[in-house]
């Protein structure tokens, strides 16, 4: 597995735990959908969740949330129709969240949760 996919791949866990401790509960993690991704699927007492996790080892190329674009968006909520068609879920509520880590080498993870961010 390349570097970019391990570092992804344990920020999802960190976006997971830190969703966990907040009383979420998590339904799925790297839904797929063809080839659409959802990296978490949470709910969050009547509202379910649709999650993009972004993780860099720092900040040269921005901030993480920065690169969940227009595009990238489209293909969350194509995902998103998807998913809640194969389970039959209609809820009340859904929502698009983004969460942004930085794991810098010996540096505490920095989590950032932005809710409801498109």
């Amino acid at each position: 597995m390349a570097s970019h996919q391990v570092l992804g791949k344990k920020g999802e866990q960190l976006a997971a735990d830190f969703l966990r401790e907040r009383q979420y509960g998590i339904l799925h993690m790297n839904w797929r959908y063809g080839r659409k991704e959802i990296d978490i699927v949470a709910r969050q007492d009547n509202t379910l969740v649709f999650v993009e996790v972004k993780t860099r080892s720092g900040q040269a190329f921005g901030m993480p949330e920065e690169a969940v674009h227009s595009h990238k968006q489209q293909l969350l909520l194509q995902a998103a129709d998807r998913y809640m068609e194969q389970y039959h879920l209609y809820p009340d509520h859904i929502r698009f969240d983004i969460i942004s880590i930085i794991l810098a080498p010996e540096s505490a993870p920095e989590v950032l949760h932005l809710e409801d961010a498109f």
